[in-house]
């Protein structure tokens, strides 16, 4: 795991730029504390900071490598880990003789595309974020993993393109391209709806990312071309009636065979562990390859508000050692900064802050941590994907009743029984489901946003998605939606930004590509029922996982926010960030003042709402007005746990 900058300029790298280039890893040094390295020839220069976990002593980077003709025809920086990185080498000496100077991943990337050319990224069994530059060709390839485990921002203007996997790295670089660090409205209106900024934007106008399952080609003082080389398909699969148990079994051996890839490290391995079953399921498949496994879970004091003793049962279930990690109002509130400044775009999800504070225990004792993100993605596991069916009498009437539902749900006054479900059932689901996170309405919006768009919407996101998905059932739609919202917006910035903040590797074995493969194959009655979620992926980890956590709702890592921001803990630190917040231009602050007393008084809860508002305008405070400044501490970690 590592953090990624390079720089292909639009005529000649000068000693200056390259100097840029070098001062801007600073940035991300908490990605990769044991090594820097850079490499440049005339026109890229690539940096790399390295958290070394496979052939530690080697596979340094760049990494050069090439056919016997040419050995040092390319250059490589790497962010990720490569699972088949193995059986890939094996495939490639038996039938091209590729030779690998090192025993790491990065060789076997550069001989695939070599050999196989972007076809090559899709064999890829991994997480990655990476650069190739072909000194023949004079071409950089760009490339993501299919899921967006990994992050890549990226700047062109007159001077070239940058590359990077801190966006704080490239806002020092805008100068170098001749771009400006101006703001984007419509990703912060984007933002406030969904809680994160949605792919490709990002809150810098001249700052994108690179998609999700996507590679980019480049020329010198060429625009970037993008390239969809993976798009995730619902398709369902016949199985012969009563044929269900060999799916499960299916559905067992691929997640097995995951985790045992996804244990390959030169450094100790651990897990999170939260009282769900997705964790519990990584971790119980984890230990039979190191038995001496640890485990990792956070907790606060406020009852309701913890797994850690359902955690705690698992670990002992399992035979693990189990590390709690808990965490106070006041260590709450005074590590937001810093984890504001390592998120480079804000993302209203405060299980941010229990993640990081134990993602910071768990450094304390291992390199590699396995998590259990993308299970309810890939086989049905959130609560909402039921809705369909609680609306599916909705889909008999004629859409003109349907229409006067909706306009009887409008006068309904607000928290009346019933009003949601006649409001949801009255739309199509393009129009009424847009992701797990819906911070603010379009009235909501209006009060508080100086210059409120109604034209950008969250369709502006999710009708092209929405437009790949037609003719499947709702729930794959749901699914196919939230893989390119949620999850990698939220669930997997949080998870990559949380860790890497504590230079600690986090895998996430449901994110294979193996696994996908059986999972979009399962069709919804075996993902949603009336009485659960995941229905074929907790039948599959029956003989797994313990069954004090088989069929426990699920929590995650759940923050008392409500209370806080109510009470002592919360309450004057939010004023205090509303009072001081230079964004008077952007945001009513007296309306959101007015929003924080009603929440307060018990008035609603407002509490998402703020929560959204509050972490804007903390990042705000970072990375525009320069007035809040984190302390960000040197990495001091070995290379070795």
């Amino acid at each position: 795991m590592c953090g990624l900058l390079g720089f292909l300029t639009a005529d000649v790298a000068t000693d200056s730029v390259v100097q840029q280039v070098y001062d801007a890893l600073q940035c991300g040094r908490h990605r990769g504390p044991d090594e820097r390295g850079t490499w440049h020839d005339e026109h890229i220069i690539l940096g790399f900071n390295r958290l070394s976990i496979i052939d530690i002593e080697h596979s340094h980077q760049p990494l050069r490598w090439g056919p016997p003709e040419n050995t040092e025809r390319y250059a490589l920086a790497f962010n990720g880990e490569i699972y088949n990185y193995l059986e890939l080498r094996t495939q490639l000496s038996e039938e091209f003789g590729a030779r690998f100077a090192t025993e790491g991943d990065g060789e076997a990337i550069v001989a695939a595309y070599h050999h196989w050319g972007t076809a090559a990224f899709s064999k890829l069994r991994g997480m990655f974020a990476f650069a190739i530059w072909d000194t023949e060709t004079q071409e950089l390839v760009l490339a993501r993993d299919p899921f967006g485990i990994k992050p890549l921002f990226l700047a062109t203007g007159p001077g070239g393109t940058a590359y990077a996997s801190e966006k704080k790295s490239l806002l020092e670089l805008l100068p170098a391209l001749n771009l400006s660090d101006a703001l984007d409205p419509r990703a912060l209106e984007h933002y406030t709806v969904l809680q994160y900024v949605p792919e490709p934007e990002s809150l810098h106008a001249n700052i994108r990312r690179l998609e999700s399952g996507c590679y980019a080609t480049l020329r010198p003082g060429a625009a970037p071309e993008v390239t969809r080389y993976f798009e995730p398909n619902f398709r369902v699969r016949p199985f012969a009636a009563g044929s269900e148990e060999a799916r499960y079994r299916e559905i067992a051996a691929v997640l097995e065979d995951s985790v045992a890839k996804h244990m390959r490290a030169d450094v100790t391995v651990g897990a999170f562990l939260s009282g769900g079953i997705d964790s519990t399921a990584i971790a119980a498949l984890a230990i039979r390859h190191n038995p001496n496994l640890l485990t990792f879970t956070s907790a606060f004091e406020r009852e309701g508000y913890s797994e850690a003793d359902v955690a705690a049962e698992t670990a002992e279930a399992i035979g693990a050692k189990h590390f709690i990690r808990t965490v106070s109002p006041e260590e709450f509130a005074g590590a937001i900064p810093e984890i504001v400044w390592y998120l480079d775009d804000p993302v209203a999800d405060p299980a941010l802050v229990p993640l990081y504070f134990v993602a910071q225990e768990a450094r304390k004792h291992v390199k590699v941590v396995l998590s259990g993100e993308g299970s309810d993605e890939l086989f049905g596991g959130y609560t909402i994907y039921r809705e369909p069916l609680s609306l599916k009498p909705f889909e008999y009437l004629p859409k003109g009743v349907r229409r006067l539902a909706g306009k009887l749900s409008d006068r309904i006054p607000d928290g009346t029984r019933g009003k949601s479900l006649l409001h949801r059932g009255s739309l199509p689901l393009e129009q009424r489901y847009y992701g797990n996170a819906r911070s603010f309405n379009d009235a909501q919006l209006r009060s508080v946003l100086r210059e409120f768009r109604p034209e950008w919407t969250h369709q502006d996101v999710t009708a092209p998605i929405y437009a790949r998905s037609r003719g499947w059932d709702p729930v794959a739609r749901m699914q196919h939606l939230d893989l390119f919202t949620w999850l990698r917006g939220d669930i997997l910035v949080k998870a990559d930004k949380m860790t890497m903040a504590n230079s600690l590797e986090l895998r996430v074995p449901f994110l294979d590509p193996e696994v996908f493969a059986v999972a979009e194959q399962i069709p919804y009655q075996q993902k949603i029922t009336k009485e659960t979620t995941k229905y074929a992926l907790r039948r599959a980890l029956e003989t797994i996982v313990p069954p004090h956590v088989l069929h426990r709702p699920k929590l995650g890592f759940p923050v008392p926010l409500r209370h806080w921001l109510r009470g002592p803990e919360l309450y004057d630190w939010a004023a205090t960030q509303i009072a001081e917040s230079q964004t008077d231009h952007l945001l009513d602050k007296s309306a959101i003042k007015a929003m924080l007393e009603a929440h307060r008084a018990g008035n609603g809860d407002h509490s998402r709402r703020l929560w959204t508002l509050l972490v804007f305008m903390i990042w705000h405070g970072i990375f525009v007005e320069d007035r809040i400044k984190p302390d960000i501490q040197e990495p001091t970690y070995p290379v070795r746990l």
